[in-house]
């Protein structure tokens, strides 16, 4: 069995676990730290090179107030919000279909529509950045949240139909032969039969496309550039001034950005393992 279970291991193997993990967590909480003091310092601390130690000042309500008051960012906060709400329902809703039907019905081109889906999470992101943004100007979506919208769903249609699809396909077939059986349409089998048995699947998946929706930067600065639609990863950078880096207020502004998807994994925590584990055992 692979991977082997910790209290399997031998001895030594156990110790360097032991060892290794709380290392290996420090130094993945290192930077988060860093920046979550940083938030808190005075201008004066950053500018003598206090960047490791103890804030000699703290200002902790001045800084955040600051991001509120002095930058556009809840502006920004309502642009991602904007963005990733419509994008997790569509991009869910098509993949859905689109599993319900690559996962149930048998024909001939069902692996070859199927590795299209797959094949399109292989390509490089950042080769499509140029006919993207070509195709964002000839449509007159360009610098809007609606383009934005339609390009996020396109993208994440084909991950989120690869998730779908293979939850759907280790559905029991019975169940839908059954409600066939029984006269139902193929509408009334997705709506009443799949959808309500890869509810926990659902709530996996939409936690994941608003977490890469939400942590986006290199589309929100490739297809927008005025504030009016510019989401919070995108305006971070806006929050420097021109002759002076304001770091306290971008690390700030970090922390502030980074709070909704950590409210939103924690409030469908259960819902969340529950999609991920969903047919990991079978009786």
């Amino acid at each position: 069995m692979f991977p082997t279970p910790l209290a399997k291991t031998s001895p030594v193997t156990q110790a360097l676990y032991k060892l290794g993990l709380p290392v290996a967590l420090v130094v993945w909480l290192l930077p988060i730290i860093a920046v979550a003091l940083t938030s808190i310092r005075g201008q004066g601390d950053i500018a003598g090179g206090n960047y490791w130690g103890w804030p000699t000042e703290w200002q902790v309500i001045e800084n955040y107030s600051a991001v509120f008051r002095n930058t556009p960012i809840a502006r920004y906060i309502v642009n991602s919000l904007l963005v990733a709400i419509p994008t997790v329902l569509g991009a869910v809703a098509l993949s859905c279909l689109a599993g319900f039907a690559l996962g149930t019905y048998r024909f001939k081109a069902n692996l070859a529509v199927f590795f299209l889906f797959v094949g399109g999470n292989f390509i490089p992101f950042q080769i499509l950045m140029v006919p993207v943004r070509d195709l964002s100007l000839r449509m007159g979506l360009y610098d809007s949240i609606g383009g934005l919208v339609l390009f996020h769903i396109a993208f994440q249609t084909g991950f989120c139909t690869f998730f779908m699809r293979n939850f759907i396909r280790d559905l029991p077939h019975e169940l839908i032969e059954a409600a066939r059986i029984e006269g139902a349409s193929e509408w009334q089998i997705f709506w009443k039969v799949v959808l309500p048995l890869v509810r926990p699947a659902l709530a996996a998946l939409s936690v994941l496309v608003f977490t890469f929706i939400w942590n986006d930067y290199f589309w929100s600065t490739v297809l927008i550039q005025g504030d009016h639609a510019m989401p919070v990863t995108g305006g971070l950078k806006s929050l420097n001034g021109i002759w002076v880096a304001q770091w306290h207020l971008v690390s700030a502004g970090s922390i502030v950005a980074a709070l909704p998807p950590v409210l939103i994994f924690f409030l469908m925590q259960k819902q969340f393992i529950a999609g991920l584990t969903l047919g990991a055992s079978k009786g």
